[in-house]
């Protein structure tokens, strides 16, 4: 009698298959035993693990830091290198620069700077008025303009 080898897989995964369903149906029964209040294992040591790993974990984000503070280091070393090789200056120091020159204009001053505000802007609004109406006068016809003059 020949048998068919397909005969002896197709058994064989029904087999794992029902092996798999059954070890997951026993865990999910322990679990589901545990979730519902029922026999859980205590650790007497649970709360000195925890510390243990609360103490690793902080240990483990202080070396992290420490090697990105020492990779930004060597970064601002090689920027300020290209700084040094194109005299490129850095931002806080062009700031720090532009503020000494603005108080140096301001020393021998007895008021503060004035603000540089554009022509047409700030606090002259009679001015604009008067401007408008100059303005119109200009296109008026020539005996009307001596009207409004007056």
């Amino acid at each position: 009698m020949k048998l068919n080898p397909s005969f002896f897989s197709f058994k064989a995964r029904i087999f794992v298959t029902y092996v798999r369903n059954f070890c997951l149906s026993q865990r999910a029964t322990k679990d589901m035993g545990k979730m519902l209040g029922g026999d859980e294992e205590k650790d007497p040591d649970a709360a000195k693990k925890e510390e243990e790993r609360r103490e690793a974990l902080r240990q483990e984000e202080e070396e992290r830091k420490a090697k990105y503070a020492k990779m930004e280091a060597e970064r601002e070393a090689v920027r300020q290198g290209i700084r040094d090789k194109y005299g490129i200056k850095k931002k806080e120091e062009r700031e720090a620069e532009a503020q000494a020159a603005l108080e140096a204009n301001s020393e021998g001053s007895l008021t503060r700077p004035k603000k540089a505000i554009p022509p047409g802007c700030g606090d002259a609004a009679e001015e604009e008025d008067e401007s408008i109406l100059d303005t119109v006068i200009k296109y008026l016809p020539g005996p009307l303009q001596d009207i409004f003059k007056k």
